[in-house]
């Protein structure tokens, strides 16, 4: 079995290897007429049941025509204009070159004498990251595995900078329509189950300092201690975006640790047009990014950046067989003193990769390109008398619902865009995410795809229309 291994005797072989799976999966991505088969969980599920992984096929080219049956023909296929439900973006060529590299040489971004170049490429795209942000030359930062990684880092950051004994005492401040990892984070972190004080949100579901500052007046006068505000740069259901300078004028003011979850909105960092709605980003403590959402990278590529690179202490432990104490006092560059993981993937590669071949400006317009599609698609449903939209778009999210002319049971509203969502998926002709709103049930688009164009948006629409309007007919045939 030595003959799979990777190494300088079987080169070639993993060279015939690799390209065989890449012409797969390139030939599939050139034939692929809608992003999802609509397979079933009990279709697929007996496919994969039934293969006995203690009998290996011993053939490259007989397991990837097994791969083909219970995975390839029926993933969900992000490239597709018309996927326009979650958070995830197509892929832009180099970062997919940057992941093949990574993949094979398989460093360890944790020590520098398992990663020696990938350490200083990974600090230099840090640096890179917080100069756009506008942190300042104390500025520091790790990449991490997603965004939810990145806000629990920022906010252990935060709870040791509070510096009480009492954790019951510690409040975090979010609006109502924050990531549900804020919540999680301050479960990790031993924190009360009342600890995240929900804030309102506008009209336009943006938090309200108003509010906010309320709350933060109440926590001093009860005697409690704020450990941080999570102001948001992009909300996942709406893509809206907190007043970030009137936010840091208050953590200013009640001396709040002040933290932007901007793993959706970072796009913005690039883009060429926009940037200034995320002004008031450089005022932060901390703040994700997730380039796997908005710089069109492959999961996973997220980082945590800080203000004040001595607070990442927090996270540092040392320990004599990986990166003892003298390895400071030698300046030898371990990324594991900032980071929550030990061993880590060198994901900056693929940013590197992007950066180096297409440039920010080449990120910017694409991240530019969904924003405005965005307003296209706005207007669209603005326009349609058979939905309602929710907020004008801060970023490339829609939410609406399908509303028929002939009934007025908000119940039955509801049931019937379950319905819609449902068939959609099942049909494989698009991918539709959903949401509640007032404990309604909404539709949401996520337009992360340049390459989806507002005939995409309107035929998508069609769609959910026709297959509401089928279900509310069958459910009045059934009534009557």
């Amino acid at each position: 079995m030595r003959s799979h291994l990777l190494n300088d005797t079987t080169a070639e072989q993993y060279r015939r290897s690799v390209t065989e799976g890449i012409e797969r999966v390139a030939a599939k991505l050139a034939t692929t007429s809608r992003p999802f088969t609509g397979v079933t969980v009990d279709a697929l599920s007996p496919r994969i049941e039934e293969i006995d992984l203690d009998k290996p096929l011993l053939d490259t080219a007989a397991v990837l025509d097994e791969l083909e049956d219970v995975y390839l023909r029926d993933a969900v296929y992000f490239h597709h204009p018309r996927y326009l439900a979650h958070l995830n973006c197509p892929v832009v060529i180099p970062a997919v070159l940057g992941e093949a590299i990574l993949s094979a040489v398989n460093s360890s971004l944790d020590t520098w004498d398992q990663s020696a170049g990938g350490t200083l490429i990974e600090r230099k795209l840090i640096d890179w990251t917080t100069a756009r942000i506008g942190l300042g030359d104390n500025a520091d930062g790790v990449f991490t595995s997603g965004g939810t990684q990145s806000n629990l880092q920022a906010l252990l950051l935060a709870r040791e900078e509070a510096k009480t004994d009492s954790l019951a005492k510690l409040r975090i401040f979010a609006s109502e329509v924050s990531h549900f990892s804020v919540k999680k984070s301050a479960k990790l972190l031993g924190l009360s189950a009342d600890s995240v004080v929900s804030i309102p949100v506008d009209h336009d579901k943006r938090m309200q300092t108003v509010a906010l500052a309320r709350e933060l007046e109440r926590c001093k006068k009860d005697g409690l201690v704020p450990m941080a505000v999570v102001a948001t740069g992009g909300t996942t259901d709406f893509g809206s975006i907190d007043p970030l300078p009137e936010i840091a004028e208050l953590c200013e003011q009640f001396g709040v640790w002040m933290h932007v979850d901007a793993a959706y909105g970072c796009g913005l960092l690039a883009s060429v047009k926009y940037r200034h709605r995320i002004d008031g980003i450089e005022r932060a403590d901390s703040v994700t990014v997730d380039y796997h959402k908005s710089f069109f990278q492959p999961v996973s590529s997220s980082a945590v950046l800080v203000r004040d690179a001595a607070t990442l202490r927090h996270a540092t432990y040392h320990a004599e067989y990986l990166n003892p104490r003298r390895m400071v006092q030698e300046r030898i560059p371990n990324q594991v003193d900032k980071s929550l993981q030990t061993t880590r993937r060198f994901d900056a590669l693929k940013l590197w990769m992007t950066l180096r071949v297409m440039g920010a400006d080449g990120i910017g317009e694409l991240f530019d390109e969904v924003c405005d599609l965005a307003v296209e698609g706005w207007k669209l449903l603005a326009a349609d008398p058979r939905f309602d939209v929710v907020v004008e778009p801060s970023l490339s999210t829609l939410v609406f619902r399908y509303i028929p002319a002939a009934v007025t049971d908000p119940a039955a509203i509801d049931r019937a865009n379950l319905y819609a969502r449902k068939a959609l998926f099942a049909s494989g002709d698009a991918v539709v995410a959903g949401t509640k709103v007032g404990g309604r049930h909404y539709l949401k688009f996520t337009l992360l795809n340049p390459e989806t164009t507002a005939r995409d948006i309107s035929a998508v629409l069609d769609l959910i229309a026709g297959h509401a309007e089928q279900y509310l007919g069958e459910s009045l045939d059934r009534a009557s």
